[in-house]
């Protein structure tokens, strides 16, 4: 029995050979720019949604409120439904119903296409988007700008995590692949610096929409020049040679024979028909399905995007003015990227799990804190002193900071390696759309909820932080560390998964003897 686990510890370390070279790292920076759009997306809605000359021009029923609250500030507890419309919600969650069809198709595309055409196609749609948004001249002009946001954001969301996974040596997959969530904080923290320097503008709002299409070009035009994976070699061409050219030239070593024979075992399972999705659904997958459907979920239902799409006006409801809550939401972007930084130094070394449950805690604890400021403050006839406000701008980062090295990354992280290869870019896709999906209602419902709930929203938010980390615990197998092509082996020595998951087709790769 010992010796069996040493030949297995002897093996995984074999196959994880391989080190950073300057390929990998120019690769994958390229590629993680569609990190960048998506935060850059998510920072932008929610800024110009604080402006005037924005809200006057395409939703003047907003602005009017805004006005009148603006006028009896201090005797009116009005301003939690300020922001409590149908349309203006359907401005911010319209991209995420394309990006839901969007990464369906890219799953095709991904799997029997390769990983390039999809990056590729995310940044021309994208591109789109940001100049009719930026010229919009009417709501329509604005929500079909939005859409095409999402299709580019649906088809990056759904390859760029793969090619990040593929292409780092397993001993740091971690950090480069969390580096997709730290582009998401760079393009959010560039949102809200742009957002802040031209809200004095008279068209402030039309040069931070179409200042998107400057990470869209370079994503565009990167993609061009970016290799392909070699996971995703031998999936679309069965080529080994050219595989195990890649694999050399990524991994900065010639002694590639255990990881290519991974991926040639792994890609005999490995298919480009259209029964993928039917795939998924087989017994033996039933961990990894029911991982795709709950991360992306738990990762919603942290209450993140409340923060990040209504930031500015969750600022305006606790007694900031527009300067005030843009420069309080800048200061919370600085924290989360600063945050998701930390987690790539620290994730390979403590691991995926720690992770979790530390960021969990740090969110709940935060999160019940500022319910309980509303609360206090409702008190009072909804009246938020100064001192308050800035509680909760200091909660609101220890919020963020959690989030941005715990569900932040690592539910982009975990997903893209804990799927076989035969079935990774159709869960990949599964785990997007989901995300999608939940993004969506919780953009519809955050408004209506905090103008209807108040304070009860935060402790909704910290009732779902409980039941996940509760969940990852108990759930989820540690993955630090392991090669990407292992994971699949983890899932049958797990406690619980053990029992539905039949002996995998894949069989261990046997050392070749030296």
């Amino acid at each position: 029995m010992v010796a069996e686990e040493a030949r297995k510890e002897a093996m995984a370390k074999s196959v994880s050979g391989g080190k950073i070279t300057y390929f990998v790292v120019a690769s994958c920076v390229m590629a993680a720019m569609g990190g960048v759009i998506f935060g850059y997306d998510i920072g932008v809605s929610g800024g110009v949604m604080s402006m005037g000359p924005f809200l006057k021009r395409f939703f003047p029923k907003v602005y009017k409120l805004q006005e009148e609250d603006r006028r009896r500030r201090g005797n009116s507890n009005n301003h939690y439904c300020l922001f409590n419309s149908q349309l203006l919600t359907s401005f911010t969650s319209s991209l995420y119903v394309s990006g839901l069809i969007a990464t369906l198709l890219a799953s095709s595309v991904t799997r029997s296409w390769g990983r390039k055409p999809s990056i590729f196609l995310g940044g021309v749609s994208f591109l789109a988007g940001a100049a009719l948004g930026g010229s919009a001249q009417n709501v329509a002009m604005l929500i079909i700008a939005r859409l095409l946001l999402g299709v580019g954001v649906g088809f990056a969301n759904q390859s760029v995590p793969l090619y990040l996974s593929e292409m780092a040596p397993a001993k740091y997959r971690g950090a480069i692949s969390n580096g997709f969530q730290l582009c998401i904080g760079i393009g959010f923290l560039s949102a809200n610096v742009i957002n802040y320097e031209t809200q004095n503008i008279k068209h402030g709002w039309r040069i931070s929409l179409a200042t998107a299409a400057i990470p869209a070009s370079i994503l565009t035009l990167g993609s061009l020049f970016l290799p392909e994976t070699p996971n995703s070699i031998i999936q679309t061409t069965g080529d080994v040679h050219k595989t195990e050219l890649m694999l050399r030239r990524v991994r900065g070593t010639n002694d590639v024979q255990d990881e290519l024979t991974d991926l040639v075992e792994a890609s005999s399972d490995s298919d480009t028909d259209s029964n993928a999705f039917l795939k998924l659904l087989q017994r033996k997958y039933r961990p990894e399905l029911v991982m795709a459907l709950v991360i992306p979920f738990f990762q919603q239902v942290t209450g993140i995007n409340v923060v990040a799409f209504y930031a500015p006006v969750l600022y305006r409801t606790v007694g900031f003015g527009e300067s005030g809550s843009l420069m309080s939401t800048l200061v919370t972007g600085i924290v989360g990227t600063s945050s998701t930084l930390l987690s790539m130094l620290v994730v390979d070394r403590i691991g995926r799990k720690t992770l979790f449950l530390i960021g969990g805690l740090q969110m709940l604890v935060s999160q019940v804190t500022i319910g309980v400021i509303v609360m206090v403050a409702d008190v009072h006839d909804g009246v938020i002193k100064e001192g308050y406000g800035y509680a909760v701008v200091v909660l609101v980062c220890v919020y963020v900071a959690g989030f941005g090295w715990s569900w932040g990354p690592l539910g982009w992280l975990v997903p893209s390696e804990i799927f076989p290869l035969e079935i990774r870019s159709v869960a990949q896709s599964v785990t997007v759309a989901v995300s999608f999906v939940f993004t969506f209602a919780v953009a519809q419902s955050a408004p209506p909820m905090l103008c209807k709930f108040r304070a009860g929203i935060f402790f909704f938010y910290g009732g779902w932080l409980v039941v996940m980390t509760v969940a990852v615990q108990l759930f989820l197998p540690e993955t630090k560390n392991v090669p990407i092509e292992k994971v699949v082996g983890l899932w049958e020595k797990h406690w619980f998964w053990r029992r539905m998951t039949s002996k995998r087709d894949i069989q261990e790769t046997t050392i070749l003897s030296h």
